[in-house]
């Protein structure tokens, strides 16, 4: 059981609501797990989600891309939910079921595409080493672009918002 579960639609305050009505009416279609989280904080609720819409929805990145540095994020968090989340869409955008595979045992897994192969070891880096040797940097530039580069970073950077609400208010994951 969760810590802190969404508040209670017919509880909600005014700002609470707008909020609410904002991300359910999106492409996620509902309030759940870290959003419904936020959502005790309606401001912070509100800025989150549109990041998170940016990142999931509206960035430069390919699914493909963006949904393999999800999971790999998700893994390294080992958050549940976000995983189970994912998963589908990850699918759905072309990642090989080997490579998904592989990140569910949280074992490297073997790329045949060389963006692929660069947003996993960037994913990586960032979330375990907290930085980026100077050769994967350039790899990464020049393989992905400036553009998608930044677009990588901001991606890891609120999925790994994501993953710490996810822990801290131990949100159970979907297929629990």
């Amino acid at each position: 059981m969760a810590r802190l579960n969404t508040p209670n639609r017919n509880e909600l305050d005014e700002d609470q609501q707008v909020v609410y009505e904002a991300i359910a009416s999106g492409p996620r279609g509902e309030v759940v797990g870290p959003l419904g989280v936020w959502l005790h904080r309606a401001a912070l609720a509100d800025k989150a989600q549109q990041l998170g819409q940016y990142c999931r929805y509206d960035s430069s990145l390919e699914p493909r891309l963006s949904e393999l540095a999800i999971l790999v994020t998700a893994r390294i968090w080992d958050a549940g939910f976000e995983w189970d989340s994912h998963e589908p869409p990850a699918r759905a955008a072309g990642l090989a079921d080997n490579i998904i595979n592989a990140l569910a045992k949280d074992k490297e897994p073997d790329f045949d595409r060389a963006d692929e192969s660069v947003v996993y070891r960037v994913s990586r880096r960032l979330n375990i080493d907290r930085k980026l040797s100077d050769e994967l940097y350039q790899e990464a530039e020049q393989l992905l672009g400036k553009e998608r580069l930044v677009d990588l970073i901001g991606v890891l950077g609120y999925y790994a918002l994501i993953s710490m609400t996810i822990k801290a208010f131990e949100v159970d994951p979907i297929n629990a």
